[in-house]
C-alpha cells in the first residue's frame, strides 16, 4: 500500500549523499554501454527506438531507487566501490 509518507518521499528534491553520484555514474555508464551494443546489433527500427526507450527508463527507475532511499540504506554504499568500467 502506498503511503503519504511514500508520496512525499518520492515527489521531493533528494541532495546526493555521499557516494550516491558515483553510483549516478554508474548506471548511466553501463546503460549506455547496453545501448551501444543494442544499436550495434539490431536495425533502426520502431523496435530498436522501444528498446533505447526502455533502457534509458531503467536507468531513471534506478536513479529513482538511489534518491529515495534512506540513509542508512544509503550509508551500506558508501563504503562499498563501485565499478564504473563496463
Amino acid at each position: 500500500m502506498i503511503t503519504q509518507v511514500d508520496l512525499d518521499n518520492w515527489f521531493v528534491y533528494h541532495s546526493p549523499r555521499p557516494g550516491q553520484q558515483e553510483r549516478y555514474l554508474a548506471l548511466r555508464q553501463a546503460a549506455k554501454h547496453f545501448a551501444e551494443v543494442a544499436v550495434a546489433c539490431t536495425d533502426g527500427s520502431a523496435d530498436q527506438t522501444y528498446g533505447i526507450r526502455l533502457i534509458r527508463q531503467a536507468v531513471m527507475t534506478f536513479n529513482q531507487g538511489i534518491a529515495c532511499e534512506t540513509e542508512a540504506q544509503s550509508e551500506r554504499f558508501v563504503t562499498a566501490k563501485v565499478n564504473t568500467s563496463p
